[in-house]
């Protein structure tokens, strides 16, 4: 997951479309439990993004939505399109009712297929509630009445939020908070420190664990220094709790190697990004690393003997430690 620079980061969209596609099930149990229950989820789902595309092309759509066309089967065995549509902007948008009754009869007209818009709205503005589009003429009546969805209204709710084991509990926190502390990095920090946590505890699966830390990471972002802290913390806690070791502070070699590699070779690549890791988590911990570390790393050519190292460099309680640890 490559990152955009630190404090100008805005495109909430991609970390959405993402935690979309991965929990689409939970996204409509969450949202819209009444449709949820209409769906018969044994015969599956699919994404239908170049039928979307034809009707809506990605110039229209814009940076701050996320659109996505699934189709699914109801129970009596016929299936369904739903467009799912999620708004992510700071201020009310007069076209929107509109847009999302083009796009729904554009579907209709072009597939001949019903079709469920349904609309998730993550703005600030608790007076913006969008529902219905039409017009009428000579007695002619035509009119979208679509579902929405207010995260700000769960503002009030954090103990349901808490209780609810549906990974989109933890979006809708993420959300929040991101909110919440715009421009109050400490207060950010406490709070993406217990989501994480809180996730974690829940039981989710390795790869569920994974998609949800990629949100919470991606919109909650930190000052730099702040958010090696919070890697590290979050590393210390995976141990500490007997966790599959999910390499919190270990994603960001990887992903500093997966730039390099697109210039030396994705193995070179790779390795140079997790010794730069290694450095880095052992200089933010204890200061300086000694030329012995550094010319060490550089022999080290096994990329799961420099996960461990960096493991290491997460764990050990002293610079002197890691160095003792080093063989020769």
């Amino acid at each position: 997951m490559a990152k955009a620079k630190k404090g100008s980061r805005t495109d909430f969209d991609s970390p959405w479309k993402e935690i979309l596609e991965h929990f689409f099930p939970q996204f409509m149990q969450f949202f819209f439990p009444n449709a949820y229950e209409q769906i018969d989820w044994s015969k599956g789902y699919r994404f239908l993004d170049q039928e979307l595309q034809q009707i809506a092309p990605e110039s229209e759509i814009g940076p701050r939505r996320v659109d996505k066309l699934v189709e699914v089967y109801r129970h009596d065995g016929q299936d369904a399109w739903v467009l799912a549509h999620v708004e992510i902007q700071g201020q009310k948008d007069l076209a929107y009712e509109k847009r999302l009754y083009v796009y729904n009869y554009r579907l209709f007209d072009r597939y001949d297929r019903p079709v469920a818009t349904l609309s998730v709205l993550t703005d600030s503005d608790p007076a913006w509630r969008p529902h219905r589009y039409g017009y009428e003429l000579f007695d002619c009546h035509i009119s979208l009445d679509f579902p929405v969805v207010k995260l700000l209204d769960y503002k009030d709710k954090q103990a349901e939020l808490e209780k609810s084991d549906n990974p989109f509990a933890i979006v809708v926190m993420a959300h929040l908070e991101t909110q919440k502390t715009r421009r109050k990095p400490a207060q950010r920090y406490e709070a993406k420190l217990k989501l994480a946590k809180m996730m974690y505890r829940k039981g989710y699966q390795w790869v569920e664990i994974i998609n949800l830390f990629r949100f919470i990471d991606w919109i909650m972002t930190l000052p730099e220094d702040m958010d090696w802290q919070f890697l590290l913390e979050i590393a210390r806690f995976e141990e500490t709790e007997k966790m599959p070791y999910v390499t919190s502070v270990e994603r960001i070699g990887m992903e500093k190697g997966m730039a390099l590699g697109r210039q030396e070779g994705q193995q070179e690549g790779l390795q140079e990004g997790l010794r730069v890791s290694i450095v880095q988590t052992l200089e933010l911990r204890f200061g300086r690393v000694s030329p012995r570390i550094e010319l060490f790393l550089q022999q080290v050519q096994d990329v799961d003997d420099l996960r461990e190292l960096h493991k290491q460099a997460v764990l050990v309680p002293s610079l002197t430690v890691f160095e003792q640890g080093l063989p020769g």
